[in-house]
């Protein structure tokens, strides 16, 4: 695999982090010696042999998407050349797909016609059962809407309920995605930055209120991206109530829900105890982040709100590909098993970072998120040792776009470690002094990523 197959094997344990890797007999220290080797159990098996049992899925494999077409690694490479050896940027995963998926692709290419699609009851009864399995919530099988995606769902929803010219309240730092869809409809992002005290983020509750009483829609971000939280019914409710005494509808981007780390909850909004609350709302969801199906361009949404889920409908005119939707039933029919040794993975990425930030990055700080597959470092140190305010100051009065600290500072990991983050900046207010690293991948590759970066730091 070239560049990238002839990584060192210094990898923690799977799925283990902290003392327990720190005390792992034969490790120098918890990033000195190799631990663990994870061996396929037998040439094309897809089982593998970790400390704690066989596992059925490998997702140590580095899989290289490079010359695929794909935004994580491609474009990185294109716009800061071939010296980038880890792409860690756009919110999808390394992995190869659940078996089932491209058995359930497979064995639909096999049919060789391609007209119209007719999705029955079932495929919403697979969404319904999922979301009642694995949260106990129950979704009226009738009123889930299929979308080709939940920007295309999100942005009718802003249709429908904010006009041009009027605002939309957000938590900041939030996904940047969203101020594209503001863009596209003509609204204006009212930033509530949330508070950061020790490396989590909380709700500035006055200020919530405030800027709620002037906005026509909320996007809610639960799981939040890029920050991690994991919305406690407490916060929920309490947002849901203010939104409410304002007549603010809360639209619920909930597309991150099954990536809750060990200890964490998942709480959907809709679920909520307060039957008004919920019925102030719709939330909308995929498989696409789960399963990494981002390119089906599939999704959907729902609410007990009949009115609401019927006006938004108005303003969309949405289809879903046939791929698509065999993709999604396969993975909610028969991938549970993957994504649940997928989440154990993520978590042990998670602390894998925690820790090495911790103990060898000295101008970076992250704590491990609730939720997602995504950390959100603190790069401050970096910024102010390298100076990247003030280059961002001089690269401004030459450009067309502001430049921000946080892009001279994705522009110079890039160039001095090889590895590609999303600069802060991007999402919103609160996001000037972080990058947002992407952990859905071989942790051999975020051990790379992070050593290319430590050898770069302390050049500095």
């Amino acid at each position: 695999m070239s560049r990238i197959g002839n990584l060192n094997r210094r990898s923690f344990l799977r799925g283990a982090g902290g003392a327990a890797l720190l005390g792992a007999v034969g490790a120098r220290t918890a990033f000195g010696e190799e631990v663990g080797r994870l061996d396929a159990l037998a040439p094309g098996s897809t089982s593998v042999l970790s400390p704690f049992g066989r596992q059925e899925f490998d997702f140590d494999e580095i899989y290289d998407r490079r010359g695929s077409s794909c935004i994580k690694w491609d474009r990185a490479i294109e716009r800061f050349g071939p010296g980038v050896e880890v792409g860690m940027g756009i919110a999808d995963h390394d992995f190869r797909a659940a078996p089932c998926v491209t058995k359930a692709l497979a064995e639909r290419f096999a049919h060789e016609n391609w007209g119209y699609l007719h999705r029955s009851s079932e495929f919403n009864e697979d969404v319904v059962e999922w979301n009642q399995r694995r949260y106990g919530l129950d979704i009226d099988p009738d009123g889930l809407v299929w979308t080709n995606g939940v920007h295309t769902a999100v942005i009718a929803a802003l249709q429908t309920f904010a006009p041009p010219g009027s605002r939309v309240l957000m938590n900041t730092p939030t996904y940047n995605g969203f101020y594209t869809d503001l863009r596209f409809t003509r609204t204006i992002p009212e930033d509530s930055p949330m508070i950061l005290v020790d490396g989590r983020y909380s709700i500035d509750w006055d200020d919530f209120e405030l800027r709620a009483q002037r906005s026509n829609a909320f996007i809610l971000c639960n799981p939040q991206n890029p920050t991690g939280n994991c919305w406690s019914e407490e916060d929920l409710l309490r947002m849901g109530e203010i939104c409410l005494r304002h007549r603010v509808p809360v639209l619920a981007d909930e597309i991150h829900c099954d990536f809750v780390n060990r200890g964490e909850t998942y709480t959907p909004f809709a679920s909520l105890p307060d039957r008004d609350i919920v019925n102030n709302s719709l939330t909308f969801k995929s498989s696409s982040k789960s399963f990494n199906l981002a390119s089906m361009k599939v999704a959907w949404y729902f609410s007990t709100n009949r009115d609401y889920r019927e006006r938004v409908q108005a303003n969309s005119r949405s289809t879903v590909p046939t791929l698509g939707v065999f993709a999604n039933r396969a993975a909610l029919r028969e991938g549970e098993a993957w994504l649940d040794e997928l989440l154990d993975y993520i978590d042990g990425n998670h602390d894998f970072a925690e820790a090495y930030v911790r103990e060898r990055l000295p101008l970076i700080e992250y704590t491990k998120a609730e939720g997602t597959f995504l950390a959100w470092l603190d790069v401050g140190g970096l910024i102010d040792r390298t100076r990247a305010v003030q280059t961002a100051a001089q690269e401004s009065t030459t450009s067309v776009a502001t430049v921000t600290a946080t892009q001279v500072v994705q522009r110079w990991l890039a160039e001095n470690a090889g590895v590609f983050l999303n600069p802060g900046s991007d999402y919103g207010t609160g996001g000037e002094r972080h990058m947002r690293m992407n952990l859905a991948t071989s942790r051999r590759l975020i051990e790379r990523a992070l050593d290319n970066m430590e050898g770069a730091l302390a050049t500095v």
